[in-house]
């Protein structure tokens, strides 16, 4: 799980916390009563373990006593309903069975009886014995004193600033390039941290859950992730794993890994600039520079639509080679190619520019009839906006008010801009054809406030 470096002497290791660990190897194993006889009617996804039509009573005699065992049976009172009984704690525990293609009594979910007994005699014996122990599990975490990562962040950092700089060329050293695979998430989180290059926007962790190979200890209590499946949960982002009780006192601090983000478009904004350490997608800027490089001027800019076949041809060389993309006039002569990639960009985004938390307040904002109350309330909920998002929105209100200045040549004013981008920056958290219908005014005048107060409300 951690990485090896040539020199011993740098590497710190972690303090991993091994109680629980020694728990799930004490914990009881599971033990099959077999039925002697063969029974009618068995499902065919029970084996032999299944008893049929039997009593709680029948079946705590057939247990024996014996610490694990267990049986399946099916219920008197309710035909067509199964059970299992399992024998733990000197008693017999009942529990619903449930079958979907694979067998489950809560959450988890198991490609056999066997292995949902073997995690289930694991969870009770680890919460019976450290019930304590486990409520008590975040209050002295490591993730804000990762002592043992001090010494690798100065090196990290210099390995992922290169590996930035040369956008992750083949001509990296393999020894290079397997030292940054094999840093932890914990460790990467580290450097990133005390990198001065770094955007330090705020974004929370992608935790889902997810199972795991093999032992893995918890990267923010340092304790052991128990059972057979689903022992925690892993941030999609930038691989962090931790329990899932722990995942609630994570700081919103993920670093995302280029490596796990699989494209540009449709994804999440401020994933994507941390990921690759900007101040604002590339997407953005880059597609800004060439419009403003050769296309201010241009009739109908971001009203006249570009080809659709060209415009997902220039996503489809974002998503493959992110900030190396060829959008040059050489590629794609028509300017409103390169609009219609930006415009298709902030629509594609899972949540929009103009988020879907501020998006009432802006209509709201947007109702009020004495103007400058009304630019005054447009500028608090601005503040309101993460950090990347506002960025953005600046940087392209930015952009749009020179659009406007050259209006003489391209026949685009403020308010005409709004009307194209009124919907792209901003969409309602309802998905209700009624209310786009009735906000668009709304959306537009939004729009256009900003692109003619741009110097005042950023």
């Amino acid at each position: 799980m951690w990485c090896l470096f040539a020199n011993a002497e740098e590497y710190q290791p972690p303090i991993w916390k091994s109680y629980l660990y020694q728990l799930q190897q004490e914990a009881p194993r599971p033990k099959r009563i077999i039925c002697p006889g063969e029974v009618e009617n068995r499902p065919k996804y029970y084996g032999r373990e299944f008893h049929g039509i039997i009593s709680r009573e029948q079946a705590d005699e057939l247990l024996g006593g014996v610490e694990g065992a267990y049986i399946l049976r099916e219920s008197q009172r309710q035909p067509g309903c199964y059970t299992l009984a399992l024998r733990f704690g000197n008693q017999t525990l009942n529990y619903r069975l449930f079958y979907d293609g694979k067998h489950f009594v809560g959450e988890k979910r198991f490609e056999s009886i066997h292995d949902l007994v073997t995690d289930g005699l694991i969870t009770l014996y680890i919460e019976t014995k450290a019930s304590e122990y486990i409520s008590k599990m975040t209050t002295n975490p490591i993730y804000e004193h990762i002592g043992y990562a001090t010494l690798l962040r100065e090196k990290v950092s210099r390995r992922l600033s290169r590996s930035k700089n040369e956008s992750r060329k083949t001509s990296v050293t393999n020894e290079e390039h397997t030292a940054v695979e094999k840093i932890s998430s914990l460790v990467r989180r580290a450097a990133l941290t005390h990198n001065d290059n770094h955007f330090n926007y705020e974004k929370t962790h992608n935790f889902k859950v997810h199972t795991f190979r093999g032992p893995h200890w918890c990267e923010y209590c340092a304790n052991f992730m128990w059972g057979l499946i689903a022992q925690g949960v892993r941030c999609s982002d930038c691989g962090l794993n931790v329990h899932k009780q722990c995942s609630k006192h994570v700081p919103n601090d993920c670093q995302p890994d280029l490596k796990r983000i699989k494209k540009v478009y449709c994804c999440d904004l401020t994933t994507l600039v941390k990921a690759h350490n900007t101040q604002r997608p590339m997407v953005v800027d880059i597609c800004i520079r060439e419009i403003e490089a050769r296309g201010l001027k241009s009739e109908g800019l971001y009203r006249v639509s570009g080809f659709t076949e060209h415009i997902e041809d220039v996503k489809m060389a974002f998503d493959r080679d992110g900030e190396k993309a060829d959008i040059s006039a050489n590629m794609y002569p028509d300017i409103n190619i390169i609009t219609g990639a930006l415009k298709l960009y902030f629509r594609d985004l899972p949540i929009p520019v103009i988020t879907y938390d501020t998006y009432p307040k802006f209509i709201e904002a947007a109702k009020i009839s004495n103007a400058d109350e009304r630019l005054e309330a447009v500028h608090d909920v601005l503040l309101l906006l993460p950090p990347a998002h506002y960025e953005t929105l600046r940087y392209l209100m930015i952009h749009l008010r020179k659009v406007t200045m050259n209006e003489k040549d391209n026949f685009m004013n403020a308010e005409n801009l709004g009307i194209v981008f009124g919907p792209t920056l901003m969409r309602s958290p309802e998905d209700s054809t009624l209310t786009t219908l009735h906000d668009m005014r709304y959306q537009k005048l939004i729009v256009q406030i900003l692109i003619e107060n741009e110097d005042v409300l950023f």
